[in-house]
């Protein structure tokens, strides 16, 4: 009986020393890949874009920078996010035009968000398709904030969209034009110029081409819309989807490549520079 009682006492000390083990050990349990209870810095979305409008605010010209498809290349990110801190006196803000990760992993973001938090000037994303792979949205959501959104740079308007129709198979408003149209009402008087951003462009595999007139419609009510500009097909290119008379559609090459956009907006006018490292 007695070896018995013995035998209990130390099992039951052997599991409290055990699950004392456990929990003192947080930081050593690898969670699942797909949990999206990223810990860092979240909501940047919202943060950058007080942080642009404060920058932009009564400016003339405004000049912003473009990358895209990041995904796992890390080291070219860097070097491109160190030239575009080079060129930081005349650069106000960092658009990506998504696919920031590769299949979607809550790690993946982390890992893209230290990079590009090395940058100097505040930066706004929007989701590509890669970024909705598994729990991607959901992860994106967290670190980011909503996939439709707008801020006023100045006389500029920028929107970013989610133009990734294909991923959702057609069972959400993707783009969403009750977004698009709210965000039209809201403009103030003092914004007199639109620049979109979104991943896919009308005319691409992923976007659902069914809606793609009434989406430029919705696109040319914006006031005075000078150019779209999207990621996705890896390679620099103007895009007319809508004909020669149309808006330009200006893409950015990938960033495997090193390779980023510099634009240069007034209230009338804009050019470009393709930047190649």
């Amino acid at each position: 009986m007695l070896k018995s009682q013995f035998s209990i006492f130390n099992l039951r000390s052997s599991l409290i020393y055990f699950l004392s083990f456990f929990f003192a050990s947080c930081d050593l349990i690898e969670y699942h890949p797909y949990d999206v209870n990223i810990d860092g810095p979240v909501g940047l979305t919202a943060t950058n874009c007080y942080l642009i409008e404060h920058i932009c605010a009564g400016k003339d010209t405004v000049r912003f920078a473009q990358i895209s498809d990041s995904q796992r290349f890390y080291d070219q990110t860097e070097r491109v996010v160190n030239d575009i801190n080079s060129r930081a006196d005349s650069i106000d803000f960092v658009i990506h035009t998504g696919d920031l990760t590769d299949f979607g992993l809550p790690k993946e973001y982390i890992w893209m968000r230290k990079v590009l938090s090395h940058l100097t000037m505040p930066y706004i994303c929007v989701i590509g398709n890669h970024d909705c792979l598994g729990t991607g949205e959901a992860a994106f959501s967290r670190m980011y904030g909503a996939d439709n959104y707008s801020l006023n740079a100045s006389f500029l308007h920028i929107v970013g969209l989610n133009t990734n129709a294909y991923e959702y198979d057609y069972s959400k408003n993707v783009p969403d034009f009750s977004f698009m149209k709210q965000d039209i009402l809201s403009i103030p008087d003092s914004v007199s110029t639109t620049v979109i951003a979104m991943h896919v462009a009308p005319g691409m595999f992923l976007f659902n081409d069914n809606i793609a007139e009434y989406f430029d419609q919705v696109c040319r009510s914006y006031p005075n819309l000078q150019f779209c500009i999207c990621g996705h097909d890896h390679h620099s290119a103007v895009l007319y989807p809508f004909g020669p008379d149309g808006t330009p559609y200006i893409q950015c090459d990938d960033i495997k490549s090193c390779s980023y956009i510099i634009y240069t907006v007034t209230r009338n006018s804009y050019r470009y520079e393709v930047v190649q490292l």
